[in-house]
């Protein structure tokens, strides 16, 4: 049903799975120009609670939005960023049935998002890699991570670095597409891939081991990494705020997970590690097969 009553009503599928995600002005984002326009906002808030339902392979379907408004955000500046969100509401079929407005201190977009999985495939959760199992990840990494370290070193970033950092796109066909096709485990990118990789690896009781070398970098990242003086295979496995999937999967059905993502219109699965025995995290190995530190991403521009 439409949202307009106290309470919204929804027709239920066998199970729900439900993401609450929050981004606040000066933590996740600047409302600025060169940075975010509010529809940016709107469509990047949005797509970060999806990418939760896509990571546990669940159709989308509702999302309620909560907004903390400065005095300084004009109505214009509200419905631009509403209408970004519906614009891609609409492209992934999920309903903004509801939400909340409220006075707040800095501009804070807080959105529920509610997937449904039926009993016959159930939600892919952290904890189901087992050691001998490989790693994948979907589509090129680098992007935001490229966008923001160029912005905070005054340089204009291009504009497919832009749209990766303003734009991202939630996975959610190649998601229900690889949990259907027998992945066991899967986390959306939202922390880098190395450290989202060891909340997996945790989560399992496993560790994952991957190689540098293999994780696919955007080339216009590759071009920032030059640019910056950064290792690009490093900025790949420190890019935060990907939202794409890191997908853990039997050897055997390696090109029946990544044939579904390609058949759904996804992006490709590029495979990128295996999962070990061992105490719960993961490694990245340089292509000498040292193991190499890296940070994870921290929600601050």
């Amino acid at each position: 049903m439409p949202s307009g009553d106290d309470a919204a009503v929804v027709a239920a599928d066998a199970l729900a799975v439900t993401s609450v995600d929050m981004m606040v002005e000066g933590v996740h984002f600047e409302l600025a120009p060169g940075w975010a326009s509010p529809a940016d906002v709107g469509h990047r808030a949005l797509a970060a609670a999806l990418s939760d339902i896509a990571a546990m392979g669940s159709r989308a379907g509702e999302a309620y939005i909560a907004l903390g408004l400065p005095a300084r955000v004009t109505d214009d500046e509200v419905l631009e960023l509403v209408d970004g969100a519906g614009e891609l509401a609409r492209r992934c079929g999920v309903t903004i049935a509801g939400g909340d407005i409220v006075a707040a201190p800095a501009l804070t977009v807080c959105v529920t998002a509610v997937g449904w999985s039926s009993r016959e495939v159930s939600p892919v959760t952290r904890a189901g890699a087992r050691a001998g199992d490989i790693v994948g990840v979907t589509g090129r990494l680098g992007g935001p991570a490229g966008a923001l370290e160029l912005l905070a070193a005054g340089r204009e970033p291009g504009p497919e670095l832009l749209a990766r950092l303003r734009r991202p796109e939630p996975r959610l066909a190649a998601g229900a597409a690889v949990a259907a096709a027998g992945a066991h485990a899967m986390i959306d990118v939202s922390d880098g891939l190395a450290a989202d990789a060891s909340l997996l690896g945790r989560a399992s009781g496993v560790r994952l081991r991957i190689e540098l070398e293999r994780l696919p970098l955007l080339p216009a990242a590759a071009d920032a990494a030059a640019a910056l003086g950064r290792d690009g295979a490093l900025l790949a496995a420190e890019s935060g705020e990907e939202f794409e999937l890191c997908i853990c999967a039997a050897a055997a059905d390696a090109d029946a997970v990544a044939g579904a993502a390609a058949d759904a219109g996804g992006p490709e699965v590029t495979w990128i590690g295996e999962v070990r025995a061992g105490d719960g995290g993961a490694d990245l190995a340089a292509r000498d097969g040292t193991l190499v530190a890296a940070r994870g991403y921290e929600h601050r521009v």
